[in-house]
């Protein structure tokens, strides 16, 4: 019954109102903590929202036991618990006569608690540092569709949340992405790419791309990565900043956004990296096209350009993934000098919307595609090739890896040119679009592509 539902909220209300086993579970577990942590005020604190912070920042928990118990209902769930014999103290009973019905409630952008000596409602101290689009929602959001709201936080900025089944990116993110940027582009000063979920993006999704290979549906596997690509392409090349705020999983299509920001404010706790070769499929989102620019801005005269290439496609060739934001410095993900990290999650949001207005401030000038990337064509495709052989020769690789490989390679180095050439963005756009593609219609892919979307493990055949 829950397996569809993905707001925890939602999820809450149809555990505990179960009529088996596990309804009782759900009670009788949620009346207990309930009353245990009623009873423990003002033992270990004097305000709900503290044992709401500690139980949040300290165990992981997604929301805390008083907003889980508004969630619930705060005066329905006190006739069910004194029906269980668990009672809840009686300041509860105090704050339900005082007129006020729940432990929290928002006002004016801002969250309020209910305040136990006055019988009254205080704003949460400290809110001036973090910026929370929950309370937000309701009265700042200026557009939004199934995937995303585009919401007012203030001071001329606008923030763009992803809220699909795990931030995946579909055409109700490409749709919101693009209109938050037009929105931004009218009447801002800037924009930030970001969330309040466990986890930034998942990627694109899979599940689409499948449905539409197996269906045979070329055209639209195109339209799509074009429509993919050409949101990238508008985040880097808006004329207002855009700066992307990822944490925990930003994996894929979410990493490829990344890669694309103005500018970068990452949590310290980022696991990201493009892990596409996994199922058979290289970054299709602009993600190639951008470690090949990032490489030829790394060439300097007299380096060997062969080893910085290998570099870049094993990043992507191994589908390496961060386990910090620091190791994502390393991996060519975030810039140094530029990209920056917070360490606190819940100022992450407001150190990007920071960002942004220090970008506008300094006078943000709109940037034009690059015409002048250095691929290093035949001269970078021999070693690419000879790796490739000898990982399949020495059982290292499969030989759907060698072939995806050699098209990863084909991008990275501009194509089958005769020599080392300067090209545009867009040419390594269609370079990466057409490789996508014809993955696509590869059996081995899709049964990778399977695999994952079934058992959430990856197949090596």
């Amino acid at each position: 019954m829950t397996k569809t539902i993905d707001d925890l909220r939602e999820r809450m209300k149809v555990l505990v109102s179960g009529k088996d086993q596990a309804g009782e579970f759900y009670r009788a577990s949620f009346y207990g903590l309930f009353r245990y942590v009623s009873e423990r005020i003002p033992e270990i604190a004097d305000e709900v929202f503290r044992i709401d912070a500690a139980m949040e920042s300290g165990f992981g928990w997604e929301i805390g036991p008083f907003e889980s118990w508004d969630v619930l209902g705060v005066e329905s769930t006190l006739q069910a618990m004194e029906k269980a014999d668990m009672k809840a103290a009686s300041w509860v009973y105090d704050m339900i006569a005082a007129g006020c019905a729940t432990f929290y409630k928002v006002e004016a952008g801002k969250k309020w608690y209910y305040d136990i000596p006055s019988k009254g409602y205080k704003i949460i101290p400290g809110q001036e540092a973090y910026l929370y689009l929950q309370p937000l929602r309701g009265s700042k959001t200026v557009w939004s569709n199934s995937g995303c709201n585009v919401i007012d936080i203030g001071d001329d900025v606008l923030c763009c949340e992803l809220r699909t089944k795990m931030n995946t990116i579909g055409g109700e993110v490409v749709q919101g992405v693009n209109k938050a940027i037009e929105l931004a582009e009218e009447n801002f000063q800037g924009l930030v790419i970001g969330n309040e979920g466990p986890n930034f993006s998942a990627g694109a999704n899979l599940a689409m791309v499948f449905m539409m290979a197996i269906e045979q549906e070329w055209d639209e596997i195109d339209m799509a990565i074009r429509m993919f690509q050409k949101m990238n392409m508008r985040v880097r090349y808006s004329s207002i900043p855009v700066v992307v705020a990822p944490f925990g999983l930003s994996l894929g299509g979410g990493c490829e956004m990344t890669l694309h920001a103005d500018k970068v404010q990452a949590h310290a706790e980022l696991y990201t990296g493009m892990v596409e070769f996994g199922v058979g499929l290289i970054p299709g989102g602009g993600g190639s096209k951008e470690f090949a620019l990032r490489l030829s801005d790394s060439f300097k005269e007299g380096d060997i350009e062969i080893n910085a290439l290998r570099d870049r496609f094993l990043t992507i060739g191994q589908a390496k993934v961060s386990t910090s934001a620091a190791e994502a410095y390393d991996l060519g993900i975030l810039r140094p000098g530029l990209d920056e990290v917070s360490m606190n999650r819940s100022r992450l949001l407001s150190d990007a919307k920071s960002a942004v207005m220090e970008i506008a401030a300094a006078g943000y000038t709109q940037k034009s595609p690059r015409k002048d990337i250095k691929v290093l064509g035949k001269s970078g495709l021999g070693i690419v090739w000879v790796g490739a052989d000898t990982m399949y020769s020495g059982h290292y690789i499969s030989e759907h890896d060698q072939k995806i490989s050699q098209k990863l390679g084909f991008i990275l180095c501009g194509g089958d040119l005769s020599s080392p050439t300067l090209v545009s963005e867009q040419y390594l756009l269609d370079l990466e679009r057409e490789a996508f593609l014809s993955l696509c219609g590869e059996k081995k892919t899709l049964e990778r592509i399977q695999s994952i979307l079934t058992t959430g493990k990856p197949l090596r055949n």
